[in-house]
Order: structure tokens, then C-alpha cells, then sequence
């Protein structure tokens, strides 16, 4: 990180308890630009004043590194192979080693729109049928607001964008200006606040052991330096079964690629560990 920037860093980490250095540095460099420019502070230096006396300021550009943005089945070819492939090719491994519930981790879920696409994927699969796994979906995000908002479950009319008016119909209910999840779909689901870098924690403690059949975390890693990218790689690799599937975003696919990883399906984000 620039040098302008290491005492507010020092200084964060002092204060608020959080270390700001694993984040990005170009990602980094753009929410100080825009807290410069909220807060009419000119210079790091003057930055790093008006914080020293403002712990909400300080709360706040904290707050703004926490990517909350999502959508419903946000990337269409990820969702179609893992409906056409994946969860079959699931359903049968877990048949054969007489597994009973499918389980899946949805890191850094945000508000929830993953995991409820997730979930409408896996009800749809089993479509009531006793002979299928049934599932439990653990989603977890490092901020309490978020999972507070996803247990909730309630969005606007625009971010349902890319769903089909069947699923709209049957999963949803108009609530005034927003739209809420019906209280069946979160059944199987498990929200709860989770750091994907904490030290001693290798799995959301809910799933007690992990041994997921899929770990979606996508839209992340991105915004971490490699060293903590790495270290996410790691903790959700563990985690997966034999043969479970680790799902990250179209951008970065690349990121997978330079660490044991095979794409089973061209451009998908769906790996498997080689």
C-alpha cells in the first residue's frame, strides 16, 4: 500500500480492530478516493485528522469495504450447468457412497440473493421427489447487516430481473413496493455470521464439520491481495467432500486456474480440484 495511506491504516487497525492492508490495493485506492471526496479532505494526511476525532467517519469507510452487491442468478451459464450437470452428477456420487443430504456453503452471501437462487435451483431438482437428497444450504457473510437483510428476505421489484415468472409466482410474495422470499424456501437454509479469514474457524460452525458437496464464493476474491485470496482458496478447499465442486465468478476464473483447479465446464467458474 502507498505510504500516504500506512498511517490511516496503522491507525484503523488500532482503533477499529481491522486490517485494511489484505483488501486490494487498487480496490483500496478507490474507497479512500471517494471517502476523500465525501469528507472534503484533500491529502491522506488531512483524512487521517478528520478521522482521528470521527469514529463514525471511521465505522463508515469500514463499512464501505463491505461488498454487498448481488443479484438473482447472476451468472446464467453457472446456474444452467449447475442445474444440467452438477446436481446430477451430485445426486449420483452421493447415491453411490449412500451420502443422504446434499450440503452446500454459500460464502459471502450478502443479502441473499445467492442463496436464494441456490435454493430455488435445489427445490426445483428435487421437485418433491422422496428419492432424491434432500439439501441444507449454510450461507454465511462477515457482516451482521447483510445476513440480518438475507434471513429477512425481502427485495425490490428490480433486482428480480433475471428470474423466470414461474419461479417468481411460486417463491415470492408482494409485500407493498417489495417482494419476500415465501417462508418454505428458507427451510433448508442456515444464515449466520462468518469471516472466511478467521484463523481458528475452518467452516461456518453450524455445519459442524463442512464436507460440502458445493462452496459457492463468488465475487470475491477479487478484492483481496493474493496472499488472503490464497488463504480463502484454502479454507473453502478443505471444506469440499470428495469431489465437491467450488464455485467462483466469470472474472475469477483465473484466479482457480493457478491453483490445482479444472474448470469441468468451458467459461462455468465451477472447479473441481485436480
Amino acid at each position: 500500500m502507498k505510504q500516504k495511506y500506512t498511517e490511516i491504516i496503522d491507525f484503523l487497525l488500532r482503533t477499529q480492530g481491522v486490517d485494511v492492508s489484505k483488501y486490494d490495493e487498487s480496490f483500496l485506492e478507490k474507497a479512500f478516493q471517494k471517502r476523500f471526496t465525501e469528507t472534503n479532505c484533500n491529502t491522506g494526511k488531512a483524512y487521517y485528522n478528520y478521522i482521528e476525532e470521527n469514529e463514525r467517519e471511521r465505522n463508515q469507510f469500514i463499512e464501505s469495504l463491505n461488498i454487498s452487491y448481488s443479484e438473482f442468478f447472476r451468472n446464467p451459464l453457472t446456474f444452467a450447468v449447475l442445474e444440467k450437470n452438477i446436481l446430477p452428477a451430485i445426486e449420483l456420487s452421493n447415491k453411490n457412497n449412500q451420502r443422504k443430504e446434499i450440503r452446500i456453503w454459500s460464502a459471502a452471501c450478502a443479502s441473499g440473493q445467492e442463496t436464494y437462487s441456490l435454493a430455488i435451483l435445489f427445490e426445483e431438482h428435487k421437485n418433491g421427489d422422496t428419492e432424491k437428497n434432500n439439501f441444507r444450504i449454510f450461507a454465511t457473510d462477515q457482516n451482521e447487516l447483510q445476513i440480518d437483510k438475507a434471513r429477512i428476505g425481502q427485495f425490490p421489484k428490480s433486482s428480480l430481473n433475471k428470474l423466470t415468472l414461474k419461479r417468481f409466482d411460486q417463491w415470492f410474495f408482494q409485500e407493498g413496493d417489495t417482494f419476500s422470499i415465501k417462508p418454505e424456501l428458507k427451510i433448508n437454509i442456515d444464515f449466520s455470521v462468518f469471516d472466511l479469514l478467521h484463523e481458528q474457524l475452518s467452516s461456518p460452525p453450524a455445519s459442524i464439520f463442512g464436507d460440502f458437496d458445493l462452496v459457492v464464493c463468488a465475487n470475491l476474491l477479487f478484492y483481496y491481495k493474493p496472499e488472503y485470496q490464497k488463504k480463502i482458496i484454502h479454507k473453502t478447499s478443505n471444506c469440499l467432500a470428495n469431489g465437491g465442486y467450488l464455485i467462483t465468478s466469470e472474472t475469477e476464473r483465473e484466479i482457480l486456474l493457478k491453483y490445482n483447479y479444472r474448470e469441468v465446464f468451458p467459461q462455468s467458474a465451477i472447479f473441481q480440484k485436480i
